[in-house]
């Protein structure tokens, strides 16, 4: 039984027929409530995550990684350390401390295993780090440590497969601590160009059966087998190259290409045999500032201004940006 406050009157009753109506106007109110998350989480990001954050001064960036969650892993030339930012906050730390003499230049997250596989450039390795402590966990001496630059990298398989950008080999590093590192030379249609940058940035193809790779010098895509060694060069449609290619991101049979030196990130849509890329639109922003590789994390790409332009000192400040895709 509900008793009355026998302070406050008893207040009139409303209809039944108001209060169906005020039910109806709530329920459609929740609805609309509802679609208006659902869009907002189908959109991928709070507005208040921010699209632009900083690195150590001299930090010397190049490659990005972002996995499953929202945290950005991003390499340093200068010692090889590994920074890690997150997404939601913008605010970072140093995650992998590095060592006099040693760079960190392409890297992916293996989401499976919980490695970061890290491409040492001039030294010619391959590190494994482990992305929940940031502990080194295998070293794989690919190459000599001359003549010799180990880019970047893409997960295929049961490997993760670097390049040789003064060489034309793939490396595929086995995906966990153990097993054979295997070289792919590289055969087809691939020439390789003394003294310059070429083999560079790498994905897997949309049918996960080969890899794309990004020749930067004269600016050539190639689709190579990764049984073979065969490079097929993929035609370009509505743009004459891709010069200064560098870091790749694909999104079904979406490819970005990075630009690096241009400040352009070019958009090709690939035929299903992966023999023809189609340019479709650029992304620019004014905040680029000669972007070296992306990493994508549901509708933005995030980019690390390499600054190849600017004095590379220890003072020398450095960000990483995010653009929608």
């Amino acid at each position: 039984m509900i008793r009355k406050h026998p302070e406050y009157p008893t207040r009139p009753q409303p209809s039944r027929r108001a209060v169906l109506g005020g039910a109806a106007a709530i329920a459609l109110a929740t609805l609309a409530g509802a679609a208006g998350a659902g869009t907002a989480q189908a959109g991928g990001h709070r507005a208040d995550w921010p699209t632009e954050f900083p690195l150590p001064d001299g930090w010397l960036p190049e490659g990005i990684t972002i996995g499953a969650r929202p945290y950005a892993y991003m390499g340093s030339r200068a010692n090889g350390a590994i920074y890690r930012t997150d997404l939601r906050t913008g605010q970072g730390r140093v995650f992998h401390e590095g060592a006099p003499g040693l760079a960190s230049i392409g890297l992916k997250l293996d989401d499976r295993d919980g490695l970061l596989y890290v491409a040492g450039g001039a030294g010619g390795t391959a590190c494994l780090v482990d992305a929940r402590t940031g502990a080194l966990r295998t070293t794989h001496q690919l190459t000599s440590a001359t003549g010799h630059f180990i880019n970047d990298v893409a997960l295929l398989g049961d490997r993760a497969w670097f390049t040789d950008s003064r060489d034309a080999v793939l490396y595929g590093v086995p995906r966990g601590r153990r097993g054979t590192v295997r070289a792919l030379p590289l055969s087809g249609d691939w020439e390789q160009s003394p003294d310059v940058n070429n083999a560079n940035g790498v994905v897997s193809t949309p049918d996960g059966r080969d890899v794309i790779v990004v020749k930067s010098t004269p600016g050539e895509l190639y689709r190579v087998s990764l049984h073979t060694g065969h490079a097929t060069r993929i035609a370009l449609s509505g743009a004459a190259d891709v010069v200064n290619g560098d870091g790749l991101v694909r999104v079904g049979r979406t490819l970005y290409v990075v630009q690096n030196r241009l400040n352009v990130v070019t958009v090709f849509h690939l035929d299903a045999g992966v023999t023809t890329a189609t340019l479709r639109r650029s992304i620019t922003d004014p905040r680029f500032d000669v972007p070296a590789t992306a990493a994508r994390y549901r509708d933005r790409l995030y980019l690390v201004n390499a600054r190849f332009a600017s004095p590379q000192t220890p003072r020398t400040t450095f960000a990483a940006v995010g653009v929608p895709l």
